[in-house]
């Protein structure tokens, strides 16, 4: 086998140089890799990597300075270091799921609904606009609101209902506001 190696480097003996150490030496460095990487895909490609390393210097395999064996194994190890340590030096990757949106959401939509919604507000009287200011962003019931505004509980439900007419009117007579429309219809 020395002989094999300490030809020069050719096409053919490249080939029968890989052969001869995969038939030799392939199980154990298998099973070494196996055990380092816990994991039979990941481990033959350690091997293969090893035997590319082995292709490429065939003088590291002759140079008297140990086994053949020896040093493939130490070629895998390295190789399987270099792999974890590429690992880590990552954060790791989390494939996207629905339990595991995005961490920021794209918030685009909702500002362009809020700048609808505000628009239409200023469209209506100052009287509805208030009514619905109390009653829609503020949380208040038709008590606290007539209570906030000096006015009865009746004028409130009126004027709310009339304010929220005007906007549907408003917005279903324009195309592609169907979204506006139904920020109208949840909040009726």
């Amino acid at each position: 086998m020395a002989a094999l190696w300490s030809r020069t480097r050719q096409k053919a003996s490249d080939e029968v140089l890989i052969r001869a150490l995969y038939e030799e030496h392939g199980r154990a460095l298998l099973a070494y890799a196996q055990r380092l990487t816990g994991d039979r895909s990941a481990a033959e490609d350690v091997v293969q990597e090893t035997l590319i390393r082995a292709w490429k210097h065939p003088d590291a395999l002759v140079n008297g300075k140990g086994s053949v064996r020896g040093w493939l194994l130490t070629v895998a190890r390295n190789i399987v270091t270099d792999r974890f340590r590429a690992r880590a030096a990552r954060p790791p990757e989390v494939a996207p799921s629905p339990t595991n949106g995005p961490v920021e959401a794209d918030h685009a939509e909702a500002v362009v609904d809020s700048m609808m919604v505000m628009e239409a507000l200023d469209r209506l009287s100052p009287d509805h606009r208030e009514v619905l200011l109390e009653i829609y962003f503020r949380g208040h019931t038709v008590a606290e609101a007539a209570t906030t505004l000096g006015i009865p509980a009746g004028t409130v439900k009126s004027r709310s209902h009339y304010a929220l007419k005007s906007l549907r009117e408003l917005y279903t007579e324009k195309p592609g506001t169907a979204k506006l429309v139904m920020v109208k219809e949840a909040a009726a």
